[in-house]
């Protein structure tokens, strides 16, 4: 028999959702108000009334109501991993196909050199300083050094699609760009992470060669025929289901569907949910009143539960070293912007483009959490160094929005200055449009 949550289980999952729902939401609309990314100010949240401060000044608070049922806690966190999934199938759905095949010898410049460069400055800097930065010794460097390389070079999709949408800015020419060339970096990122999981002795079934190729067959058979057989299944429920609520029913369990696959592969479940989201969102069933529908509950309810359920993760003050942090973060911006940077001005991009793409691609994300966790659980790296990696991620995240509206602010006042009549050809990036409406490419 399937054991069912007590009633106190239950009362206790409910506070947690709500005390995370409200808190988010609330410092989201604060940063929304100065006109900065939402998903800072969820994540912030999540530090707010994390062990970092709620439970080092309230400690016997934050146990009662994060901790006494570790069920409870269980449930919200596959709640809060639903709505990142969900988040990366209405992303999926913004994607423009087209301006992706435009955009697709540049998107590959921009991702292969910001992976490229991270990835050597962190494998070289652990394979030669490793007993400067790790409290012990280790003779054999590779895995760490792997570890880093990977760690400091994969950039967070989830995170680049909410900052996209904070700044209204995803279906604009750099918005596609950097979303593209994350997509790619995101995929790739995930082979080298399966990779170091296999070198850190986990499980078979977490991750193997094979499933990178049954991933490699699943994407070249969502771009395809997986494209035209969801627009059939649309078109059936569109058809004989009662609209609109039979296309978005419908529309979610295909995301569930993918999501289950990948996760069965070991490549994690928001990649199968962005595949599915690209090719639903292809479809001429699929409208813009449907899709608005799904953003907004998806955008305003789901996703905030996840970002504040980052900031839950770790205790920032127990473990900080500030030695540890500044060496992580160096090497994580200046690799990351150096190397994305190059590969858009390689891609023809003017300056201005070109930064705002790269501390765009510069942001990171519950990845890098998630592969430090395992290496924690393995004893490749200590506490300081984790925590030094969650800092990095945040503050990767804190600048990236600003940055990215800042350096494509000039732009904007460049091309009114010097071309007046770019703007009605479609080349300039409209930042000041009202939220939720998204800018024209």
């Amino acid at each position: 028999m399937v054991s069912k949550l007590t009633s106190a289980e239950v009362l206790n999952f409910l506070i947690i959702v709500s005390v995370i729902l409200i808190s988010s939401r609330l410092l989201g609309e604060v940063f929304r108000k100065f006109k900065q990314p939402v998903v800072v100010g969820e994540i912030l949240a999540g530090i707010i009334i994390g062990p970092s401060l709620l439970g080092s000044v309230f400690p016997d608070l934050f146990k009662q109501v994060f901790l006494s049922q570790p069920r409870a806690y269980g449930a919200f966190d596959g709640l809060a991993n639903v709505g990142v999934i969900m988040l990366m199938f209405i992303a999926g759905t913004e994607v423009d196909l087209k301006q992706i095949r435009k955009q697709g010898k540049q998107a590959a410049s921009i991702s292969l050199m910001g992976l490229l460069f991270p990835f050597a400055l962190g494998f070289f800097c652990i394979w030669f300083f490793h007993d400067y930065i790790f409290a012990v010794p280790e003779t054999n460097r590779l895995i760490p050094a792997l570890f880093f390389g990977t760690a400091l070079s994969i950039t967070a999709l989830s995170v680049i699609v909410k900052v996209l949408m904070d700044l209204n800015i995803i279906r604009t020419k750099v918005g596609g760009l950097v979303l593209t060339a994350a997509m790619i970096d995101d995929f790739l990122g995930w082979i080298l992470f399966s990779i170091i999981i296999q070198m850190m002795n986990a499980k078979a079934s977490d991750a193997s060669f094979s499933s990178i190729l049954m991933v490699l067959i699943f994407v070249g058979f969502m771009m395809t025929a997986g494209r035209w057989l969801i627009n059939k299944i649309l078109g059936f429920a569109a058809k004989y289901l009662a609209p609109p609520s039979g296309v978005i029913t419908v529309g979610i369990c295909l995301c569930m569907l993918g999501a289950v696959f990948t996760e069965y592969l070991g490549i994690r479940g928001i990649f199968g949910a962005f595949l599915v989201g690209v090719a639903v969102g292809d479809s001429e069933h699929f409208n813009k009143n449907i899709e608005h529908l799904i953003q907004q509950f998806i955008v305003n309810i789901l996703a905030p539960l996840f970002f504040a359920s980052v900031g839950l993760r770790v205790n920032f003050v127990t473990n900080f070293d500030l030695s540890v942090v500044l060496i992580i973060l160096g090497i994580a911006c200046v690799a990351k912007i150096v190397g994305a940077g190059i590969g858009s001005r390689m891609s023809g991009l003017n300056k201005n483009e070109s930064l705002s793409i790269a501390f765009g691609m510069n942001a990171r994300g519950s990845q890098e959490i998630v592969l430090g966790m395992l290496a924690l659980q393995a004893k490749i790296i200590d506490e300081r160094i984790f925590v030094g990696l969650v800092v990095m991620t945040m503050v990767t995240i804190l600048i990236a929005g600003p940055v990215m509206k800042f350096y494509l602010d000039k732009d904007l006042k460049a091309h009114k200055q010097i071309e007046p009549a770019a703007e009605s050809e479609g080349r300039l990036i409209v930042l000041q449009n009202e939220p939720g409406v998204a800018a024209s490419p």
